[in-house]
């Protein structure tokens, strides 16, 4: 795989890549791991391929790819940071995955080679500038019948039932503070991204964690997603890190939801998924 000068293609990633940012990415992971296992799985996903993770950060998706592809396949993933990177290789040093690298590279730097079966990206293409042109400068090197496979998020859906006043306004703060900076979810847009950039019509999934009872996963990924978030929710003056508290957020979320016997809907992941004609 080649790779050309670093240019700026990309959107400025509001969320950061300090070290408690990079346990979040693998907290998230694990709530999101059985969503993308079963999509890679019905997308067409098989042991002995050879995979392009886009935007791997610091290596779950490219870990969960590698699982399915096994030992006879190979998993080369790219992140443009270079923190994200090298914990991506250590990490796969540590588990002795000699058949998964990672590489310092943006999205429109990189030219993928022919030998690719598959490139995957999963909450990436909501930080390109321009999607379309990502998926098209992604594909256009492949083989025909090589899979094309993105999640991308629907943060619309995520909510607390019965409505929680903490869990509405962590919510709201988020979903402002992302579109303040400019990054918007496009996983319901995904059907016109994949054909404006030439592709055939994809298949689509549509699927999100239903959290229940004390100890989901998923109040302690919303209050570190509001931790990461918190210089950016500052700088734009929509909230503090008083009024947040970020150390006692899940707890605190978790108690109203759990204190109503009520639940909380995870932000949705949209899958699509089309081969190269």
């Amino acid at each position: 795989m080649a790779m050309m000068n670093a240019t700026l293609h990309h959107k400025a990633y509001p969320l950061g890549h300090d070290p408690r940012e990079l346990d979040r990415l693998t907290l998230q992971a694990r709530l999101f791991e059985p969503l993308s296992r079963r999509f890679f799985e019905a997308a067409g996903l098989r042991p002995g391929m050879r995979v392009l993770d886009v935007g791997s950060g610091c290596g779950d998706v490219a870990f969960l790819v590698r699982s399915i592809v096994g030992e006879g396949g190979e998993v080369v993933g790219i992140d443009r940071a270079p923190q994200a990177v090298a914990t991506a290789n250590a990490r796969a040093r540590a588990q002795g995955y000699y058949n998964v690298r990672f590489v310092e590279c943006d999205v429109m730097d990189c030219m993928p080679d022919p030998q690719f079966d598959a490139v995957v990206g999963r909450l990436v293409l909501m930080y390109t500038r321009d999607p379309v042109a990502a998926v098209r400068h992604l594909t256009e090197r492949l083989r025909p019948g090589a899979l094309v496979m993105f999640q991308e998020g629907d943060f619309q859906v995520a909510r607390a039932v019965p409505s929680a006043p903490t869990v509405d306004r962590m919510l709201d703060l988020i979903r402002a503070t992302f579109n303040a900076a400019g990054t918007n979810d496009v996983g319901l847009q995904l059907r016109t991204i994949f054909e404006a950039a030439g592709l055939s019509t994809p298949q689509l999934r549509h699927e999100a964690v239903v959290g229940s009872g004390a100890g989901h996963p998923a109040f302690q990924v919303i209050a570190e997603v509001c931790r990461s978030l918190l210089p950016v929710i500052e700088r734009f003056g929509l909230g503090s890190a008083r009024e947040i508290d970020p150390d006692t957020l899940a707890a605190r979320m978790e108690a109203e939801v759990v204190g109503q016997n009520g639940v909380l809907v995870s932000p949705a992941l949209i899958g699509a998924w089309t081969r190269l004609r």
